[in-house]
């Protein structure tokens, strides 16, 4: 070997020693955060985001520098069904999700999406924090979806092209519907033909005629500007939107014990500050809707919006847990 070979050898060795003489310091700080990725279907400025914030500074004050949280937003990792793929994968260690969009892989959670059977939030709020929210997690939790709370994004109302006051102006509509077997059963009850389509596609599917309306809360409704293309929104109030803050259980069962508690503390502080969010921000983005031409309409005859809907509730009783218990839960409080 010649001198000047032997020299390079010699520099090269030294520097792989130092290098792994400092390795193990370098992987132990990568290996001490853990990086998640969260999905939302919005923007910095909405709930549905926020809350991963607000989640994501509490763990962070009693668990500093253990988790990294990746918030992706603006549904770039796809809709409900797309992000609800990830997190049973574990490819998407935590999002939010409206329980209709669950619905697939637990039909059971269909019992709070029927329509006119909550009176209001708090009604709605006892449900899922009492027994029947205590089953639904364990259902849940076998299709490998940790649910750490639930959440309500506020009252589903109807959105259309042209005034709709009446069940029966529906008639003949293609409406979207979120896919799942309640939703489409309770808008062919009024003679509209459903279709599914995931919610970063309803804005183009309504602006090319491909739908002619859709029900979505407040807050969504200008979240998405679809003011612009379904300008009137009659406040039915049909299905309070319930949903859930939730974890890929991969993910959640690599947690040790003390950081599922504080996941679980920090993500039910998320789920209240959400409640109180929505309802600010229902109140702006009406605001915002009206100042792009959007009109709120009344319902003419609420009876016969009810009277259409209950329909659902015998066809879906079996399938929730019987009558007996949605009389039950409707005459809770």
């Amino acid at each position: 070997m010649s001198m000047l070979t032997r020299r390079s050898f010699i520099r090269t060795t030294a520097a792989v020693g130092a290098g792994l003489v400092f390795a193990p310091a370098i992987i132990g700080r990568a290996q001490a955060q853990t990086t998640l990725t969260v999905a939302s279907l919005l923007g910095d400025d909405k709930p549905e985001t926020l809350i991963w914030h607000r989640i994501r500074d509490l763990v962070e004050q009693k668990l500093p520098g253990q988790f990294n949280f990746n918030i992706v937003g603006n549904a770039a990792l796809g809709g409900e069904k797309e992000v609800a793929e990830g997190i049973r994968l574990g490819s998407v260690q935590a999002s939010l999700s409206t329980v209709s969009a669950l619905s697939g892989w637990v039909p059971e959670v269909q019992l709070l999406d029927l329509p006119f059977l909550f009176r209001d939030a708090a009604h709605v709020r006892a449900t899922v924090t009492g027994e029947t929210g205590a089953e639904l997690k364990e259902k849940l939790a076998d299709q490998n979806f940790v649910v750490a709370d639930f959440i309500n994004y506020g009252a589903r109302h109807l959105l259309t092209k042209e005034p709709v006051t009446r069940p029966g102006q529906l008639s003949g509509k293609r409406i979207r519907v979120i896919q799942s077997p309640l939703h489409t059963k309770l808008w062919s009850a009024f003679g509209a033909t459903p279709v599914g389509i995931p919610i970063p596609e309803t804005y183009n599917a309504l602006q090319t005629g491909l739908a002619d309306a859709m029900d979505l809360t407040k807050s969504a409704y200008a979240g998405f500007r679809l003011y612009e293309v379904v300008p009137y929104l009659t406040e039915t109030g049909h299905i309070w939107a319930s949903g859930v803050v939730y974890f890929a259980a991969p993910f959640w069962n690599g947690l040790d014990d003390e950081q599922k508690q504080v996941f679980q503390e920090a993500a039910s502080a998320g789920a209240v500050h959400f409640n109180e969010l929505i309802v600010a921000d229902e109140e702006r983005s009406m605001t915002l809707a009206a100042e792009h031409g959007g009109k709120v309409l009344q319902p003419a005859d609420r009876a016969a919006w009810e009277e259409g809907a209950h329909g659902v509730w015998q066809d879906f009783a079996d399938i929730v847990g019987g009558r007996d218990k949605i009389e039950l839960i409707r005459d809770a409080g």
